[in-house]
């Protein structure tokens, strides 16, 4: 598609970055749409596009394709949604929102790849197939309701739990998925099998963000007792209630939005969880805002976010892909920082690692002077915006990747929270 030489876009995206600056999003959004079914950019909207005066919220409208690989990464799935042309200018005149600079293309190509026909779990269509389950395993869906709404989520309970009480791991999902797509891609549910753990799957519905992100960068969702926060330790505290769960080694983990989420989590109710999983996600405290939001996911956080004072940090074990266009690496780097900003006397280990036929990775591990790590952060190298060593039935997954869902089982079940107040 050739380029305007006054612009830098393609015929039309101009007019998308002017309705885009005027903060008329849904516009923008619906003048996408019919720019990638190649009609003309002043035509009418057909029927079936966005009302331009109903706005589910701005972040929802700008967030980027959460798991859009890099240019140079070829999608994991044959339906996963491609980048298609660089289409924004360096030297395009920042909106007044306080983007960065690059912010505006960056923002345009994600919302393009994010509108392409096919490739969006979530809600977009059916989903993977369920896999048999195990006899005497489970996998059903509930919900819960606090002072903050209703969630739904998904259950797995193993067949191989014994006597005793077990493990419990809440998994946070990324935008467009849902628990049956990150169930899928992650493999959780063979792994905790494997091991007779519990694994909870909560929902972000469309209702309360139109891509299904959780609301990370929102005020009133990064606080312990308000929000989404209130309502994720409600349906952990129902399940502890309901099922031998094991107090001292309940975790939780997420990708991308649900990363940040479990940031946030860790963050509020470090009496909850003993161990957290950030995937590709950003540290809590990370933004407050849209533009915050933006800002963080494309350069990183520059300073260390705030959070609750306390003198435990659940320990967190982190991935990131060190090619990640969607959330810029240094986030990861900003997590780390979280973990281990209230102990003293670490110890630092880096190794290097590459398994035949996956990518290389760097991991590097924060001791204390009993030996416990309390944080563990692995950068993969050339990797996008995916779940590392994911199952490509689920959506978003780089199977070349080292095995996150594996590395995370081990280091949630090396930590209980009785062990953290000796």
């Amino acid at each position: 598609m050739p380029h305007s030489r006054q612009t830098g876009f393609p015929p039309g995206m101009g007019e998308v970055a002017r309705l885009t600056r005027a903060g008329r999003l849904a516009e923008a959004t619906g003048l996408i749409q019919r720019l990638l079914r190649g009609e003309d950019a002043a035509a009418s909207p057909p029927p079936n596009s966005p009302d331009p005066t109903v706005l589910e919220g701005e972040f929802e409208r700008l967030d980027p394709a959460p798991h859009e690989p890099a240019s140079h990464e070829p999608a994991h799935r044959s339906d996963a949604p491609g980048r298609g042309p660089a289409t924004g200018s360096s030297k395009t005149g920042l909106p007044r929102t306080g983007l960065p600079r690059t912010g505006l293309g960056q923002t345009l190509r994600g919302l393009a790849a994010r509108l392409r026909p096919a490739g969006l779990q979530g809600g977009r269509h059916a989903g993977p197939p369920a896999e048999p389950l195990p006899d005497g395993a489970s996998f059903t869906a509930a919900s819960y309701t606090g002072p903050a709404g209703t969630r739904a989520y998904k259950l797995y309970v193993p067949a191989n739990r014994g006597d005793g009480l077990r493990p419990l791991v809440v998994m946070l999902h990324g935008c467009t998925q849902s628990p049956d797509d990150f169930a899928a891609g992650t493999r959780m549910n063979a792994l905790a099998e494997r091991h007779g753990v519990f694994v909870a799957y909560p929902e972000q519905p469309a209702t309360a963000n139109a891509q299904r992100c959780w609301n990370w960068f929102k005020p009133e969702d990064q606080r312990r007792g308000h929000g989404e926060p209130d309502l994720l330790a409600g349906i952990t505290r129902r399940i502890m209630r309901d099922h031998p769960v094991d107090p001292d080694r309940v975790y939780i983990a997420g990708l991308s939005a649900g990363g940040a989420a479990a940031a946030i989590m860790g963050a509020a109710y470090p009496d909850l969880y003993a161990a957290v999983g950030v995937h590709s996600g950003l540290p809590a405290g990370a933004a407050h805002d849209l533009p915050s939001a933006l800002a963080a996911m494309r350069q990183g956080s520059r300073a260390l976010p705030d959070t609750p004072r306390t003198d435990r940090r659940p320990p967190t074990i982190i991935f990131h892909g060190d090619r990640d266009t969607v959330v810029h690496p240094q986030n990861g780097d900003r997590v780390a920082a979280q973990a281990i900003a209230a102990a003293s006397g670490l110890g630092t280990e880096v190794q290097h690692g590459e398994a035949p036929g996956r990518r290389a990775y760097s991991r590097t591990l924060h001791t204390d002077p009993a030996g416990r790590t309390l944080c563990e952060q692995w950068t993969i190298h050339g990797a996008g915006h995916a779940w590392a060593g994911g199952s490509p039935a689920g959506s978003y997954t780089d199977p070349q990747g080292p095995d996150a869902t594996m590395e995370m089982m081990r280091f949630f079940l090396d930590h209980r929270l009785s062990a953290a107040a000796d």
